[in-house]
């Protein structure tokens, strides 16, 4: 698909209140139909080169594959096996490239990062997730976590050691399970959906849903559909309004349905229009 005809997109990061550095990267590439964003481990050495090393290089190899499927057969991963085998692989296969880097540089060794994707196509998307960085949904009025938490916390309220209200307050909510380049092997959650004209999306670090509720995550993302730039910018500001103890990441990207896309196109040539 051609990403820029269908998805209105915004994005944003900050380092946030507490910390110095930025250790998150985002990814749009709207010829390939890509959204992603990685967290660089906090608690781990050049968190904010295993991030940009994530979302670089799976962009880069996600293109290859592309390219090799146009040049065999046009199907540009047009079955949904295609799209999910060339996600996981590519995933996989930078793993292991951060985790080479990490045990031959004595700088970056320990370092690591989540990631978070999806991968659009016509009436559906792959999305593939490693860590707790998340992807949640707007469809309608319900708004939807489509990720799994791959954390310690998130395993401790499913062996009801802990309530979810005392998970809000724990000090093991930064602590993954799973993470780009702390070993040779990952295991990738990869799965398809149905997208649908209307739906609006939200990738986002743990930085955003650490220090705002879901509660008031759904509240922006209800209220200001029509605005993501300043969707984008509330909910940064209320991350870091509530503490800012991690850097924050938001992309959001909401389908266009037939109308909108067409006074978006409108839109962006009267823009052109003008500057002459």
């Amino acid at each position: 698909m051609t990403l820029h005809t269908h998805l209105e997109i915004a994005s944003g990061t900050d380092p946030g209140v507490v910390r110095t550095f930025n250790e998150d990267s985002i990814a749009i590439e709207r010829d390939l139909g890509l959204l992603m964003l990685a967290d660089g481990m906090g608690g781990y050495k050049a968190g904010d080169v295993a991030s940009a090393m994530a979302t670089d290089l799976i962009t880069d190899v996600l293109k290859q594959q592309r390219h090799s499927e146009m040049a065999q057969s046009m199907r540009q991963f047009s079955q949904l096996s295609d799209s999910s085998q060339a996600v996981k692989s590519a995933i996989e296969k930078i793993n292991r490239v951060i985790y080479q880097s990490a045990q031959t540089n004595e700088e970056y060794h320990g370092m690591g990062t989540t990631v978070v994707l999806m991968l659009f196509h016509d009436g559906w998307a792959t999305i593939a997730h490693v860590g707790d960085s998340r992807l949640y949904r707007m469809r309608n009025d319900a708004f939807e976590l489509l990720t799994h938490d791959h954390s310690l916390l998130q395993e401790q309220v499913e062996m009801g050691v802990i309530s979810s209200d005392e998970a809000k307050y724990s000090h093991n909510r930064n602590l993954v399970t799973r993470a780009l380049g702390l070993d040779v092997d990952v295991k990738v959650d990869v799965c398809e959906i149905d997208v649908l004209p209307g739906d609006v999306y939200l990738l986002c670090s743990d930085g955003l849903n650490d220090m705002v509720d879901d509660a008031d995550i759904e509240l922006v993302m209800s209220e200001l559909q029509a605005n993501l730039p300043l969707a984008v910018t509330q909910l940064i500001q209320m991350a870091n309004d509530n503490g800012g103890h991690d850097n924050v990441s938001v992309l959001i990207a909401k389908v266009q349905d037939e109308v909108n896309r067409k006074r978006s196109l409108q839109n962006s040539l009267f823009g052109w229009l003008k500057v002459f």
